[in-house]
């Protein structure tokens, strides 16, 4: 009886409905490895930034599928897509839009640039100007765009997918920290494994010369993505997790190898990462594992090595690493 009364308490049946939101997000990743090959972890950080509310910033050498990832993202998920290729001349009113005079009413009409849509692929983000970085500013932190004193709101799903060539500097400007700070990820994107390439050239044989969207079928509507966004967010955080996740940051601030720490939308970023995690794996609560999932992805570009563990190199991974041991794991 006294066992029997253990159990009951012991009742470890989710809170929140997540068997279809699993089953989801395995539907998306079988559909886009049709195309996608040897890029798992790539996709599913995707997911998880897309279910925490956050943009992407994807880097990597030319030829190894960025674009073509972001594109077919956008169609397993039936959103609407824009693509901007960022150049030295772009500026704010190619990617927000303009105002322009109507002649049979003699009034100006706002004609939507290229960011108003739902999933926006930004080609080489790092080549454009700091006057056109700065109009991003408000798109992606408030989801509005404000032109001619009006305020213009974007429709949901709203995510930005940003690329960068980290080898080629010619002609590229850096992105300045207050932009970075604003993607909830930044993906380093390797070059694939041999079996996986000789995978990718066989796939590419096979569709004798068809476009990779027409191997990739819609998996979900709006109307359910933004449902499983909001369950995603009512995922259980207990206090220590937030403890946990604190210290770590904290402790990038003060960090004998660090110029510059994580701030306190380091913190968010990986509470909302560490949700997603836990949502995708079934789970209405999160574990220490989850957060540890979230820190590379999340803090890699917002701190920064100073100079002397550079020349050693040293990496922004090899520290987190390092803190993540200095932290006790909540039990």
């Amino acid at each position: 009886m006294e066992n029997e009364a253990i159990n009951e308490d012991l009742n470890f049946d989710n809170r929140i409905e997540l068997d279809g939101l699993r089953d989801a997000v395995e539907r998306i990743k079988k559909e886009l490895s049709k195309v996608i090959i040897g890029q798992d972890n790539f996709v599913e950080l995707l997911i998880v930034a897309l279910l925490a509310d956050g943009h992407v910033l994807i880097e990597g050498v030319p030829g190894i599928a960025k674009t073509v990832t972001a594109k077919l993202f956008a169609k397993v998920l039936k959103t609407d897509f824009s693509r901007i290729q960022f150049t030295p001349d772009l500026m704010p009113s190619d990617v927000l839009g303009t105002s322009v005079l109507n002649m049979k009413t003699s009034e100006f009409e706002f004609k939507q640039g290229p960011i108003f849509s739902n999933i926006v692929l930004i080609d080489e983000i790092n080549r454009a100007p700091a006057k056109t970085q700065a109009a991003l500013f408000e798109t992606m932190e408030e989801r509005q765009a404000t032109i001619d004193g009006i305020t213009y709101s974007f429709s949901n799903p709203f995510m930005v997918l940003a690329t960068q060539n980290p080898i080629e500097q010619e002609g590229t400007y850096a992105l300045p920290e207050a932009q970075l700070d604003r993607f909830i990820f930044k993906i380093k994107v390797d070059y694939p494994s041999l079996e996986d390439e000789i995978r990718i050239i066989a796939s590419h044989h096979e569709r004798k010369g068809a476009a990779p969207q027409t191997s990739i079928n819609p998996i979900l509507d709006t109307k359910s993505l933004e449902d499983y966004k909001s369950k995603t967010q009512s995922i259980v955080v207990e206090e220590k997790i937030i403890k946990y996740i604190a210290e770590i940051v904290s402790k990038t601030r003060n960090h004998p190898h660090l110029y510059l720490g994580g701030s306190p939308r380091a913190s968010i970023a990986i509470l909302n990462s560490s949700k997603a995690y836990a949502a995708i794996n079934g789970r209405d609560f999160v574990i220490p594992e989850d957060v540890k999932k979230a820190l590379n992805p999340v803090l890699n570009h917002r701190v920064i090595l100073t100079p002397e563990r550079e020349m050693e190199g040293m990496t922004t991974e090899n520290v987190i690493e390092m803190i993540v041991q200095s932290v006790e794991v909540p039990r």
